[in-house]
């Protein structure tokens, strides 16, 4: 018996082990050297740092404008972002779940943006929001074409929602896919005999059996909105006038802009917080509508 456990413990240590000390070493062990420099003034190079107890918080909610814009501006395009892309990549996967000959093409098309790196993929936006709308806008003469898409704060905010939308939503699509596949076609089909229309069986059936899609999808959604960094640095850089500076920027910003290390790291600990929290009411409220087949 005592050989048979640590011959258990032996095989968990070795499988796991390995994956267990890498965590502890690349994500526990900064996060709390990360909280710990949130109570100090460290710059970033300086050998000690300096101790400022409770200072940054006060300084973030009474004298920082900025993050309170920025968390501002990261609230409603999470809010657009995790509503367009969740609808968006629900009804890709709706209609490539139909018997369509080129279907495997489509998904493979909708899905390949996800491979794209944020940064390269906002370099590439920006030359298309920049020189490509403007020719196709001198060619058509469509006003849609010639608006100043990153000179503005309302066409900015659109312009990364557009870009952060295309992006994601071909990953959501996967997952909604392998939900739509799940259900059972005896379903479907009995409703289709009680003579229940598409739309009732999308609203009252389909819906009901893929929340645990819709569970995953929304956590997804909002983690990669709150979080999102790389396309507004390639595409607005925050601007103009940090009028599009994320939360994530900001801090960046802060840290490694402004060498401020130990205030960005303690806004950095406020957003982990307010993002832990409302995932964790996402997933609550979505967890209690889920049903089974």
């Amino acid at each position: 018996m005592i050989s048979k456990r640590s011959s258990q413990w032996l095989q968990q240590l070795v499988f796991v082990g390995p994956s267990l000390v890498f965590f502890l070493l690349i994500i526990v062990a900064p996060f709390l050297l990360g909280m710990y420099y949130s109570f100090t003034n460290w710059n970033g190079a300086a050998s000690e740092p300096t101790w400022a107890g409770l200072s940054n918080f006060t300084k973030i909610f009474t004298d920082d404008p900025a993050f309170l814009k920025s968390f501002t501006f990261t609230a409603w395009f999470t809010l657009a972002g995790v509503l367009l892309t969740n609808v968006l990549g629900f009804f890709l996967a709706y209609f490539l779940t139909r018997p369509l000959k080129t279907k495997n093409v489509l998904r493979t098309i909708f899905f390949m943006p996800n491979v794209i790196g944020g940064l390269l993929l906002g370099f590439i936006w920006q030359f298309i929001f920049v020189r490509g709308f403007a020719s196709v806008g001198e060619a058509t003469g469509l006003a849609f074409f010639n608006l100043p898409w990153l000179g503005d704060e309302a066409t900015a905010f659109w312009a990364i929602v557009i870009v952060f939308v295309w992006q994601t939503a071909g990953y959501l699509m996967v997952i909604y896919i392998s939900s739509l596949n799940n259900i059972p076609n005896e379903v479907i089909e009995a409703a289709q005999i009680d003579g229940a229309s598409k739309g009732q069986i999308l609203k009252s059936i389909i819906v009901p059996l893929i929340m645990p899609g819709v569970t995953v999808c929304l956590f997804l959604a909002i983690s990669w909105s709150f979080k999102m960094f790389d396309l507004n640095l390639s595409l607005t850089k925050g601007g103009p006038f940090r009028s599009t500076e994320s939360v994530a920027l900001n801090i960046y910003n802060e840290a490694f802009v402004n060498g401020r290390y130990g205030l960005g790291t303690a806004k950095a600990l406020i957003f982990f917080i307010i993002v832990a929290i409302i995932t964790f009411i996402q997933v609550r409220l979505t967890k209690s509508k889920e049903v089974e087949a």
